[in-house]
């Protein structure tokens, strides 16, 4: 751990770096609150990694059928991705909204993603971008090879940081599920014990 960094103490384990606010600061979704705001609201897609694509393109037979027309319209105008105004990769908005072609809905506006649920039934063997899967961590690429894990502050997440904070549960214990899915079981493992250090536990 460098605890002399100006962006304050930044844990390495191999070639991730992790931003000490993903051990420090609390989250907890609360979707009965949120209903799938992140999935609808902002001028841009969900971050997208370059071999996400083609597992996209792969699957989308298996979970077009969910999402709105107006999602599947935009699959047809823009592809399965569009660049966004930081020219970074995203998933593709419905034209006029902040909405991603790949969500739909169930309910009296509860917003899912179309590609998880396919997923959960057996149908797309691909779950969902890692940038949603992983959120409120922001995952970077750093220049000199290796990752960099942010946290990702949005005011319509507000109440899942007071629920975080209410509960007990911090970033990277909300996410323990995903995070050891991508990174694997000792580099969490690894983690944890960084985080006790750092919150000196």
């Amino acid at each position: 751990m460098d605890r002399n960094s100006s962006f304050g103490t930044i844990i390495q384990i191999g070639d991730t770096l992790i931003s000490e606010e993903v051990v420090t600061e609390y989250f907890e979704c609360d979707y009965d609150l949120c209903r799938g705001k992140c999935c609808i609201e902002g001028d841009g897609g969900a971050p997208l990694k370059e071999e996400e694509l083609e597992e996209i393109e792969r699957n989308y037979d298996s979970f077009s059928d969910l999402m709105q027309p107006r999602g599947r319209e935009a699959v047809l105008d823009k592809g399965f991705f569009e660049i966004d105004r930081d020219g970074d990769i995203v998933t593709p908005l419905c034209k006029g909204r902040g909405e991603c072609a790949y969500c739909f809905f169930e309910g009296p506006g509860n917003c899912l993603c179309a590609m998880e649920r396919r997923f959960f039934e057996g149908k797309c063997s691909f779950r969902k971008p890692v940038s949603c899967w992983l959120y409120p961590i922001r995952v970077t690429k750093m220049p000199g090879g290796g990752e960099a894990l942010n946290l990702h502050r949005w005011n319509i997440c507000h109440q899942a940081f007071e629920k975080g904070k209410k509960d007990g549960v911090r970033v990277y214990q909300f996410l323990k599920g995903p995070l050891t899915e991508i990174y694997g079981q000792e580099w969490y493992d690894m983690l944890c014990a960084s985080a006790k250090l750092v919150n000196g536990e």
